[in-house]
């Protein structure tokens, strides 16, 4: 355990020399990521950076970390890529209804976060969308 800070003496003082002593001793040889470089800043705080960093090594998706409407509005800006992949119109139908039906509960039921700002989205022009795209090469 770290001795107390004396009286009279600031804490950056205090800090430091409880860093350079832990130096001294070698307690920050062979660190993991040493001679790594540091990774680029995003722009975030270095915590947000630290969970989102984890959350893509454990191989999942920043998006769950998003709150319900935030999520709900990036999954329907999301929707005609994901339609892109599906190879029958009655799954583009199934997959819209079923973003419509979560979106018609979230707007029943009370979202934490910012507010509820998205929409339906209308079946018949997704699908029609869904056929273009694969009409063309």
């Amino acid at each position: 355990m770290t001795r107390r800070k004396p009286p009279k003496v600031s804490f950056r003082w205090w800090v430091d020399r409880q860093i350079d002593e832990a130096r001294a001793r070698g307690e920050f040889d062979d660190l993991p990521g040493t001679g790594k470089p540091l990774p680029k800043p995003t722009g975030n705080d270095a915590a947000t950076d630290w969970v989102l960093r984890q959350v893509r090594a454990g191989g999942h998706d920043t998006k769950e970390l998003l709150p319900p409407a935030l999520a709900l509005k990036r999954e329907v800006q999301d929707l005609p890529g994901r339609l892109a992949g599906e190879r029958t119109e009655r799954q583009v139908r199934e997959l819209v209804e079923d973003l419509n039906e979560r979106i018609r509960l979230a707007y029943r039921t009370h979202l934490g976060g910012p507010p509820l700002t998205v929409a339906l989205v209308d079946v018949e022009e997704a699908v029609e969308d869904w056929r273009r795209s694969r009409a063309t090469p």
